[in-house]
């Protein structure tokens, strides 16, 4: 017979499944009394942020250039929202691309106060407010998908950034999955690595949400705003592990296929020791980036 601690943590997980599945469908699911609340302070604890560090931000930018105010800013907006970030490995500070898996949009808030890093990210994020802002002020680069000029325009402020000695992190699935699947890597998206850089390095990352990973993934039809309201809204903290794997030379691979497979083989073998479980397929069509799960392509 279960314990009663168990039964509350069965029917706790249970609830939290219902939320994420409706919200998965597009639905709307309604904030708590309590759910409101602890969005709204979440909410002045990021303002509160703000007014400390954008005023250090642009005061340092009058006397040098390469602030660490972002860095500082989005990393305490991560804790603010619940993230406790833990990071194993080192990432490489200077003239590296980083490759990582992408589940939510605090990966980036995460990220960025890891390393200061800049983003590719899809353009959607930029109009989810206060989100979208909060990642301009570190460079994110956004890019609208079904715009066919969008690769080119990312490779030209890729090159733009690594020039500038930056780090820049790219998340080539070109969406995000529940941190138990991993989708193909779109090689076009690391056509700036060829010819890769002279210096620059390659390092692959794996961000793993532990047991909260599919209720805080963006997934399926939920909106950005819907998915932010719903994190900011939930109960206590939750982990956040970034790993920062062995880096490599792209001069050492043919192509940017090749880049992509080395990459996506060291995140694969990362993300399944983390989980102690083989990946699964990815369960939502995502036409996007043309993928449809093997279940919906038997449908057809």
């Amino acid at each position: 017979m279960a314990s009663g601690s168990t039964a509350r943590a069965d029917r706790k997980l249970a609830h939290y499944t219902d939320k994420r599945l409706a919200a998965a469908r597009g639905e709307k699911v309604p904030l708590t009394i309590a759910g409101w609340m602890r969005f709204i302070l979440r909410t002045i604890g990021i303002l509160g942020l703000l007014l400390i560090f954008v005023p250090l931000h642009y005061a340092y930018r009058i006397f040098a250039y390469g602030s660490p105010f972002p860095m500082f800013f989005l990393r305490y907006t991560a804790r603010v929202v619940g993230a406790k970030v833990t990071v194993a490995g080192t990432p490489l500070r200077r003239d590296v691309f980083f490759i990582a898996n992408h589940i939510s949009w605090l990966d980036i808030l995460a990220m960025a106060g890891a390393s200061g890093t800049a983003f590719v990210a899809k353009w959607e994020l930029s109009q989810v407010p206060v989100i979208g802002w909060l990642c301009s002020l570190n460079r994110t680069v956004f890019v609208k998908r079904e715009h066919r000029m969008g690769v080119a325009e990312q490779i030209n402020a890729l090159r733009e950034a690594l020039q500038d000695n930056w780090s820049v992190t790219v998340f080539p699935e070109g969406t995000v999955t529940d941190g138990h699947s991993l989708l193909p890597f779109k090689s076009s998206m690391l056509s700036v690595l060829e010819p890769p850089p002279p210096g620059v390095m390659v390092q692959p990352v794996v961000l793993d949400y532990g047991s909260n990973s599919e209720e805080i993934a963006w997934i399926g039809e939920e909106d950005g705003l819907h998915n932010a309201m719903r994190v900011m809204a939930r109960r206590g903290s939750f982990d956040l592990r970034i790993t920062y794997l062995e880096p490599f030379s792209p001069e050492h691979h043919r192509g940017r296929k090749a880049i992509a497979a080395k990459a996506r083989a060291e995140i694969v073998e990362q993300l399944v020791a983390n989980l102690g479980k083989p990946l699964r397929d990815y369960h939502h069509v995502v036409e996007a980036v043309r993928y449809r799960p093997p279940h919906a392509r038997d449908a057809n």
